[in-house]
């Protein structure tokens, strides 16, 4: 799994499998940077707290007892609920000492409750019991290892997580599991992920992220430490099936902020402020359906995308960033394209781009999600040759980047703001030469020109303010607004270009 974002060649070159490096600056802010304008809530700042005194029926937590909440948790029958006293709360000093709770066990934290892993324990709530809650509780300094995570480890299903702070934790603060909710809460600080969405046994279905603040991230920089690995973000998400991620602040993440990875479908990523994260806002990757709309998205990108134009790379490394990825109505959801609409882009390094690797595919050694093909086609090795050069395989076996309907955006750059002077203004359709296997039936320009020409792939009726340029096929053309809407590439229709404006 993890992109290789890139992957171009020009025709007879060498293939080159490059990583997409999420650099940064040690340190990285777990605090903001600058107040929301939009409606979402600074819950890190300003968290909920929970009840004062004990609800009726509740079991009582001491902090003063080590252990106690493990013990009580293991006495206790299912569908308990217990209360945490102001204080921190530990485990046995075991690394795998840890919480399992029974199925609709409920955890409430009272003011000042906090839940210590001590920088010894690696995890906090675990097991496979469903419908769990936890509520007003701080869980911090656990040291999951990588790719894992400290709340709700196994990925059990139904959980709901609300007005909690879970910060300064190795590994993921939160792994997710089916009908999951992560509400109102503060991930902070923690070392790989905010939360990994992804479940060994299985997609996870009908998850639902409302209304949190996403902050400081990635504290460890795995992409520094396993390059190219794609294993970093504020959330990342693996074959999630339906997720509605709305009104939450992610900022000022190590990499990127959001990042659906693989086999992905039917999303909803609405009414969100993403800003100051070092990489994109958010990267869609092999994966399926979904609408973009109504989010504020500013100030991304400046680390990872400055980086890489300071090397020369002419890749169009973008704020939005589709990676073989589109609309396909044979994969059920609540939308049958990808509609990227009514957003406002403020002063990002680029725009939107819209990329195919021509060599990755079903069973190729470029395909970095190893082993996964796509939702249209149940046996990976039917997608060999011969038959992979006939239809249907011919188009089943590759990821595409489809069926994209990009409108009524506005799109702002004002290059002093965010000082460059090349390669941060770039709105972007292309794909590689295809090059690899020697076996592959996508050799050559006829992806980049699928990509460009023949996949619906639309721009219209959008705003610009700034000297935007524009790219389409491979990244040697580089457009202006009248030859990026003229033929043959006939994009953005209704659309409207103030170069001078400083935004």
């Amino acid at each position: 799994m993890g992109i290789k974002w890139r992957n171009w060649a020009l025709p007879m070159a060498a293939l080159a499998l490059l990583g997409a490096g999420c650099v940064s600056t040690p340190g990285a802010p777990a605090e903001p940077t600058g107040a929301p304008s939009t409606s979402v809530a600074r819950v890190c700042a300003k968290p909920a707290t929970g009840p004062a005194k004990a609800p009726a029926g509740a079991v009582t937590v001491d902090p003063a007892v080590v252990g106690d909440l493990t013990a009580k948790t293991k006495s206790s029958p299912p569908n308990t609920t217990f209360w945490l006293r102001p204080g921190k709360h530990r485990l046995a000093p075991d690394r795998y000492s840890q919480v399992i709770p029974k199925k609709g066990n409920r955890y409430l934290g009272a003011p000042g409750a906090v839940f210590d892993g001590r920088k010894t324990n690696q995890y906090a709530f675990g097991g496979s019991a469903r419908n769990v809650t936890i509520r007003y509780l701080t869980v911090q300094r656990f040291v999951a290892p990588p790719d894992e995570g400290v709340v709700n480890h196994d990925s059990a299903d139904g959980w709901v997580i609300e007005h909690a702070t879970i910060q300064y934790n190795s590994g993921a603060g939160l792994m997710a599991g089916a009908r999951q909710q992560v509400r109102a809460s503060c991930l902070r600080g923690n070392g790989q992920y905010g939360m990994n969405a992804y479940k060994g046994t299985g997609p996870i279905r009908d998850l639902v992220v409302e209304g949190n603040e996403i902050v400081g991230n990635n504290t460890d920089d795995w992409e520094r430490r396993r390059k190219g690995c794609g294993c970093t973000g504020g959330i990342k998400f693996w074959a999630v099936n339906g997720a509605d991620i709305r009104g939450n602040w992610v900022h000022d993440n190590r990499g990127t902020g959001l990042w659906a990875d693989t086999n992905n479908n039917d999303f909803r990523i609405e009414d969100n402020l993403l800003e100051a994260n070092d990489g994109a806002a958010l990267i869609y990757e092999t994966s399926y359906n979904a609408v973009i709309r109504k989010n504020t998205i500013r100030r991304n990108n400046w680390v990872e995308g400055r980086r890489y134009a300071d090397r020369g790379d002419s890749f169009p490394f973008a704020t939005i960033y589709l990676s073989e990825s589109g609309g396909e109505p044979r994969v059920r959801a609540r939308t049958d394209k990808i509609e990227i609409y009514r957003n406002v882009l403020e002063n990002n390094w680029s725009g939107i781009t819209l990329w195919e690797n021509s060599d990755r595919f079903c069973n190729s050694p470029a395909n970095t999600s190893s082993g996964n093909c796509t939702l249209l086609v149940k046996n990976t090795d039917r997608c060999a040759k011969p038959a992979i050069a006939t239809a249907p395989l011919y188009a089943d076996c590759r990821w595409k980047t489809k069926r994209v309907d990009i409108h009524d955006n506005r799109f702002v750059l004002d290059k002093s703001v965010v000082e460059c002077t090349v390669k941060c203004d770039r709105m972007a359709v292309l794909a590689n030469y295809g090059t690899y296997p020697d076996w592959s039936p996508y050799k050559g320009e006829r992806v980049a020109e699928a990509i460009t020409r023949k996949q619906h792939n639309r721009w219209h009726d959008n705003v610009y303010l700034g000297p935007w340029k524009f790219v389409a096929h491979d990244p040697s053309r580089v457009l202006d607004f009248g030859q990026w809407q003229g033929t043959p590439y006939q994009q953005d229709t209704g659309s409207t270009l103030d170069p001078r404006a400083g935004g």
